[in-house]
């Protein structure tokens, strides 16, 4: 699922800066040359027609699925019979609060979600800042994209067999690190390879974070699982942190100093968080 997820992400990026953003940097040039405030606002008006067709063709796709879902003859999942071997570890607890580690692989979530959403959208804005052209600019996050579908076709080879998920989730955060170090200190082309590069770290940490999250639940395992689905929204917030605390300080020294944290927690939950209040 993940493989089929990045590679449709790799190609939107292609096919909708074909349309959307097509001589891009022309047409920056023009916006930022017009005369009058006027002249401005017909030009955004008419780069913004243009994302229209776009996703009204993908709302039209969506619905489809949706009555095809709606449709189709999909079994009720019922989980509480198939996870009675679990109930010994949760009988004495009466509220997923009363599971630390959840809590903290929620947290988690919500790191990595966010370092995934910095290191594949926001390369953009930091290629920009770098100096390269929007018409460039505009295919970074397929670089990102591709260097996480690498990272899923390796961890599917050697997850469980060559490494455990505890042990691959150790060594992406380490990772995660120092390519957002090296990117940090570097500039131009190697910088945003050095950003790309972080797909390949991402990759392995939410197949590991969300067992080790729901590991031992019980019959708390649904809304366990729920509770760390709502950790997703950090990869909302953290790229607008990102882009206050780059006003800053710059958005080099924002980028790690947004990131480092993210993968710190990310290398605490996989070492010894995900450990806490389990027995």
């Amino acid at each position: 699922m993940g493989i089929c997820n990045k590679i449709a992400g790799a190609l939107s990026p292609l096919i909708l800066s074909s349309i959307v953003l097509k001589n891009a940097s022309k047409l920056e040039t023009q916006i930022a040359e017009a005369a009058s405030e006027i002249q401005r606002a017909e030009l955004l008006d008419a780069l913004a027609q243009r994302v229209i067709m776009p996703y009204t063709v993908m709302a039209i796709v969506l619905a489809i699925l949706a009555f095809m879902i709606r449709k189709s003859s999909l079994p009720d999942v019922q989980m509480e019979h198939e996870l009675e071997g679990d109930e010994k570890v949760a009988t004495d607890r009466t509220s997923i609060l009363q599971f630390p580690y959840l809590l903290l692989g929620a947290s988690c979530i919500f790191v990595y979600v966010g370092a995934e959403v910095m290191a594949g959208d926001v390369i953009g804005t930091y290629g920009k800042n770098l100096g390269f052209s929007l018409d460039k600019a505009k295919y970074f996050t397929t670089f990102t994209l591709i260097s996480m579908l690498l990272g899923y076709v390796i961890a599917i080879l050697a997850i469980p067999k060559y490494i455990s998920q505890e042990a691959s989730l150790k060594y992406a955060a380490l990772l995660g690190m120092v390519f957002t170090v090296l990117a940090f200190l570097t500039e131009g082309t190697t910088s945003v390879t050095f950003i790309a590069l972080l797909g390949l770290a991402n990759a392995p940490m939410w197949p590991a974070i969300f067992p080790l999250g729901i590991n031992k639940l019980g019959k708390f395992t649904k809304i366990g699982s729920a509770l760390l689905i709502m950790g997703i929204a950090g990869g909302a917030i953290i790229p607008l942190l990102y882009g206050q605390l780059s006003q800053q300080i710059g958005f080099q020294a924002a980028f790690m100093a947004v990131m480092l944290p993210c993968y710190a927690f990310i290398l605490y939950f996989a070492m010894s968080g995900h450990k806490v209040g389990l027995r």
